[in-house]
């Protein structure tokens, strides 16, 4: 679902700016992405490319750097020009001015159009950390043990994750024209009732996206299991004519 939106509003503007996330819930979404490339032909020459952060003090050429995902998953594998994509330096010799630097670079194309995001399980979307202040921009964050954690499978132990990433800020996600969140899996449910149906609270970075006022949060049963609202929810998407074009 989350791909054909995309793919539906890339073709509805080949110029769209994106603004891209990483992680394995995404990584059948570039999948889809690519598929419809080489199978349908796609188009993504004139699109602009943003993504949420990256680790501090890892080469682009690292296996685990945000920009080597990008590439491996989606920019290689379609017809993206790469100098339209961007994301943080993270080896940036002055992070304060990378963080500002990123936030000029998205003004100066006018936004994003198109936010894509994922949840960690205490809620940060980018590498917003639980008590990151709602109008936040483009920083420096230092990771939760709990991102720590979560992460530490990809570099081989917890002790071997960076400990800072670059990341957008909440303010800076919420400017977005359009959020698409997606979460799956039993693992995800309890955060994604309480980002969308609990308080909103800076200890939960996702609920700040119950005060933008196009945000569709995409999830399988197990993500929804959670959820108390299900049944109006699925009225809504059976009912509403701006979901029969992604059927």
């Amino acid at each position: 679902m989350v791909s054909k939106v995309i793919a539906h509003d890339l073709r509805a503007n080949p110029h769209l700016v994106m603004g891209l996330a990483t992680g394995r819930t995404m990584e059948r979404v570039y999948r889809w992405l690519v598929r419809s490339h080489r199978e349908k032909k796609l188009d993504f020459s004139l699109c602009t490319t943003f993504n949420l952060d990256e680790y501090v003090g890892l080469p682009a050429e690292d296996r685990n750097s945000y920009r080597y995902y990008m590439n491996h998953h989606l920019f290689h594998k379609v017809n993206i020009d790469l100098r339209n994509t961007y994301l943080p330096d993270g080896m940036a010799a002055d992070l304060e001015a990378e963080c500002r630097r990123y936030e000029e670079l998205i003004h100066r194309f006018n936004g994003i159009d198109l936010q894509l995001l994922g949840i960690g399980r205490d809620g940060h979307i980018g590498f917003n950390e639980p008590l990151s202040a709602l109008r936040s921009r483009t920083r420096v964050k230092a990771l939760m043990p709990t991102t720590l954690a979560q992460n530490a499978e990809f570099f081989g132990g917890p002790d071997r994750v960076p400990r800072r990433a670059i990341t957008m800020g909440v303010g800076t996600v919420l400017e977005a024209r359009r959020c698409l969140l997606l979460a799956t899996g039993i693992q995800k449910a309890e955060i994604v009732a309480r980002a969308v149906e609990g308080p909103i609270t800076s200890m939960i970075s996702a609920t700040s996206l119950q005060l933008h006022p196009r945000c569709t949060v995409i999830v399988d049963e197990a993500a929804a299991s959670r959820l108390s609202g299900t049944d109006y929810y699925r009225w809504v998407f059976d009912n509403e004519p701006e979901w029969q074009d992604y059927r």
